[in-house]
């Protein structure tokens, strides 16, 4: 597949195979329907037969050039097969261009300083396992690590101090990032404002602008209730502090937080260990979990 696109990629041999396409043609009357000089005729020719594009016999003095069809439909089934891939609902592809819309909307909004302050964002989450367990994932950093993101995303760097004062940082990059040499995804500091371990967490966290500036501050409250079948969760997630520059964090919050929530409930499902009831408390714990970058 390489060696037919890299052939088709050159303008001229492109306008060779629209010509095969129509009958076999001689190398002459190509180069004189495609207005280029014999010799460059004859090397581009060459390219598309060994790429498996064309064949050729001699007649005479004359050689005769041939399409062969097959490598072009391989390719278009190639090509559709992407296509389909890219279109498929409910993909990457469909929370881009719904970040794209959202994205456009808050650029034409953010006009001044405080744009966006009061504005607030609501989630509730079913979560399976008991409120004590639930509290463990929004709390200890290890457990954090697996779900606060969102989607396509990875925690490089992540500080949670559970107690009231208590020091948040978090520094998320692309998944596929291994070794940290792409740019940083997000950074934000904050910290904890009200723990009441197995019913409410509170903090503020400020994400950073690419120059180091605060580009909001988000005020955000858990609050958990045992269920019968394990821990319904609501989330309110207020903005305060928005700078003009706060458009592109803030156009993605819905997706976005949404999309971590939803990576807590599926990381709780699959979590069948209860809490252990002699561990230490949590508000008495500082969490600090840093990976190499």
């Amino acid at each position: 597949m390489d060696g037919v696109l890299s052939a088709l990629a050159d303008p001229a041999r492109w306008r060779l195979v629209g010509l095969l396409a129509e009958r076999p043609r001689s190398v002459g009357v190509l180069a004189q329907l495609a207005e280029a000089r014999q010799p460059q005729t004859t090397k581009h020719l060459q390219t598309l037969e060994r790429a498996g594009l064309v064949t050729s016999q001699r007649t005479g003095q004359r050689r005769i050039y041939a399409l062969q069809p097959t490598p072009l439909r391989e390719l278009a089934a190639a090509l559709s097969q992407l296509a389909d891939v890219a279109e498929q609902g409910g993909g990457s592809r469909e929370t881009y261009d719904r970040y794209g819309m959202s994205l456009h909307a808050e650029r034409l909004a953010a006009e001044e300083s405080g744009w966006a302050d009061g504005r607030s964002f609501t989630f509730r989450r079913a979560l399976a396992g008991r409120p004590e367990l639930v509290w463990r994932h929004l709390t200890e950093a290890s457990l954090l690590a697996r779900w606060w993101t969102p989607d396509d995303l990875r925690v490089s760097e992540l500080v949670f101090e559970a107690r009231p004062g208590g020091r948040i940082v978090l520094e998320y990059r692309d998944a596929e990032d291994a070794d940290g040499s792409d740019l940083v995804a997000g950074r934000g500091e904050g910290a904890v404002d009200d723990v009441r371990p197995g019913e409410r967490l509170s903090y503020h966290l400020s994400p950073a602008l690419p120059d180091g500036g605060v580009s909001f501050t988000a005020y955000v409250d858990f609050d958990l209730r045992p269920t019968d079948t394990g821990t319904d969760l609501d989330v309110r997630y207020l903005i305060t502090d928005s700078t003009v520059d706060s458009a592109d964090a803030i156009a993605g919050i819905e997706i976005g937080f949404g999309q971590s929530l939803d990576k807590l409930a599926a990381t709780l499902a699959a979590d069948t260990t209860e809490p252990d009831s002699t561990e230490p408390d949590t508000t008495e714990r500082d969490t600090d979990l840093r990976s190499t970058k």
